[in-house]
């Protein structure tokens, strides 16, 4: 087939824009030879298994799914009765991007907090976490926070844990959303356990897409007693993949050695390159109008900008406006962002806002 895309065009709107890490895509390649069983009897699946509980500990489990929406809905839908509901920010993005999936696939409420940085605390949860034997009312029966947010900011392992304890103390339990779960741990320069498992942590969706897989991601439980019925679910919820040995040699490719956590480092560390430029060009006078609406904290910058001047730096690198009507706009590094990548953007920048 020929390459039917010009591969000099780089962008800033989601680490989705990139492709396969090259040590990913040869371990699809290995994989592909001769046969495996299917639906998840495999080897790869099976070591993938030893994998996870060398990141997270004896006793957890794994299972390989699609993508981020189906872990996230899976997930949650195991942790629930049918009666259960969810708090979470409102800025989470079961709530705002996953096309109303949790309440229409997983059938569980939707209870969410507006945030300022992205992050619920034990104060903010409380303002939905009441109502327990009301019949009128869908009982709050799980947290589920994500790590990094949705706005790129990041919660502390010690956070985390305080969140878990006040879930836990209220009979309810924590999952979160990890679709950038390595970007959070090298942010932090922590063991993925230590902020999840460690931390009180019962649920996790642990994502790969954005960090150099194909497509992929995994449901794992953290607390055996936190999830029932996902050998089922994962099925009646069309996540149950027949060749799943191609899911789980990616993952195996991520974390089977320091992939993942390279990946993750780079990416956060052009965040922190785009955002360094984009300050120093402020106080020399090289980039005008320009403030930041959120800490870089991981691989997302959130900046808001001059009027017009989105749509005219998007004729050259593609991003997505965050809040449209104060003109705030997210720019994402991938783990093959480049520093020349950066560089031209910035340089892009400056000129539109200095014309």
């Amino acid at each position: 087939m020929s390459i039917l895309h010009d591969t000099a065009v780089r962008g800033f709107a989601s680490d989705n824009y990139s492709g396969i890490h090259p040590e990913v895509l040869q371990a699809i390649a290995q994989a592909n030879e001769g046969h495996q069983i299917a639906y998840g009897e495999d080897v790869y699946t099976e070591h993938l298994q030893q994998v996870f509980t060398k990141h997270f500990g004896e006793g957890v489990t794994a299972f390989p799914v699609f993508n981020g929406t189906g872990a996230n809905v899976t997930g949650l839908q195991s942790m629930l009765p049918r009666w259960g509901a969810v708090i979470s920010a409102t800025t989470a993005h079961i709530n705002v991007d996953e096309g109303g999936a949790p309440e229409r696939i997983g059938g569980f409420k939707l209870l969410a907090v507006p945030t300022d940085d992205g992050k619920l605390t034990p104060e903010l949860v409380d303002r939905e976490a009441w109502g327990w034997g009301d019949e009128h009312r869908a009982q709050p029966l799980v947290v589920s926070i994500t790590q990094s947010t949705e706005v790129g900011t990041l919660y502390t392992a010690e956070e985390i844990k305080a969140l878990a304890d006040h879930a836990h103390e209220h009979g309810m339990k924590l999952h979160v959303d990890g679709a950038r779960i390595s970007n959070a741990a090298a942010a932090l320069n922590l063991p993925l356990r230590a902020f999840t498992r460690d931390a009180g942590v019962d649920v996790l969706s642990f994502g790969g897409t954005k960090n150099g897989a194909m497509l992929g991601e995994a449901i794992v439980v953290l607390n055996p007693s936190a999830a029932d019925g996902l050998i089922y679910s994962r099925k009646f919820n069309m996540q149950l993949s027949s060749k799943m040995r191609f899911i789980s040699a990616q993952l195996i490719a991520l974390l089977d050695g320091d992939l993942w956590l390279r990946n993750a480092q780079h990416s956060n560390a052009m965040a922190q390159r785009l955002r360094g430029a984009v300050e120093a060009g402020l106080r020399e006078g090289s980039i005008r109008g320009v403030s930041f609406s959120q800490p870089t904290q991981s691989n997302g910058v959130f900046a808001i900008l001059p009027d017009g001047v989105a749509d005219q730096l998007r004729s050259k690198f593609r991003f997505y406006d965050w809040d449209a009507s104060r003109n705030e706009v997210r720019w994402m590094c991938s783990f093959d962002t480049q520093e020349s990548d950066v560089d031209a953007f910035v340089a892009e920048l400056g000129r539109l806002t200095t014309a």
